[in-house]
């Protein structure tokens, strides 16, 4: 029986901290009949939907599929039609890297009215949160965001043209590929160039590690730091050393 009024809602959870999220996300769970959430959605979240909604699991990691993602589209207009208020709740922002148009695009074309609830996006949220400023007067002038594997599972022609500019670059996707990264990046900007590696960004167990291009792989296999992960290339990276040093010696003065 139908409960709601039939629509999508298609809502970034931000990066994974459940309070970035903005009030507009909160207010469209808080009226979903059905919510099909991701991997990187914080289910702390789930939490301010009704408790007669229908949630349901439909995450993607690397290497394992919960649901295809035309299953995923096919779930948007079923639920939409029997249940009401579907709620699709995409980590980061839906439209950075996450296909969040394709299923808005599949539902409008079947008959279901759809909003667009945009999210922090973990590509410029996490590096910030960090310590790493994207931009920074007098070191670049321009941010790169840029897939590391294509849907393939080649890795991304446009990062040898990011590689050639002076931009900081912000990765996603791109642990597996580091060896490639690594490579092309150190053609074109030699291997003292920073780099840093962050995972679970925004949480409890956020882990990161810095370094140089020469240096990078031997840090993360002794981290044993794991995807999801965002990497994060340019002078910028040296700027989060600064804040960690900065903050030490305040610690000790006091």
């Amino acid at each position: 029986m139908k409960i709601g009024e039939t629509r999508l809602s298609l809502v970034g959870a931000g990066p994974g901290d459940p309070e970035l999220i903005s009030l507009k996300g909160i207010k469209a769970l808080a009226s979903a009949d059905v919510i099909l959430y991701d991997a990187l959605a914080n289910e702390a979240l789930l939490d301010h939907a009704p408790q007669t909604a229908i949630r349901i699991f439909v995450g993607k990691t690397a290497g394992l599929h919960h649901r295809q993602q035309k299953e995923i589209n096919r779930m948007i207009v079923q639920y939409a039609r029997s249940c009401g208020h579907v709620v699709r709740l995409k980590g980061g922002d839906p439209f950075v890297f996450g296909r969040g148009h394709e299923e808005l695009e599949y539902a409008a074309a079947h008959g279901i009215p759809t909003s667009y609830i945009p999210g922090i996006s973990s590509a410029t949220s996490v590096p910030g949160l960090a310590g790493v400023p994207l931009t920074k007067r007098g070191i670049n002038e321009s941010f790169w965001v840029v897939t590391g594997t294509l849907k393939d599972h080649s890795t991304a022609r446009d990062l040898e043209f990011a590689a050639r500019s002076s931009a900081t670059v912000v990765i996603l996707m791109g642990v597996k590929k580091l060896p490639d990264i690594v490579r092309v990046f150190k053609q074109y900007r030699g291997e003292k160039e920073a780099i840093c590696m962050i995972s679970n960004g925004s949480k409890q167990d956020e882990q990161s590690i810095t370094g140089d291009l020469h240096n990078i792989m031997d840090l993360r296999k002794t981290s044993g730091l794991s995807s999801p992960a965002i990497i994060v290339i340019g002078k910028v990276v040296n700027e989060s050393r600064l804040t960690e040093l900065i903050q030490r010696q305040a610690v000790c003065a006091q």
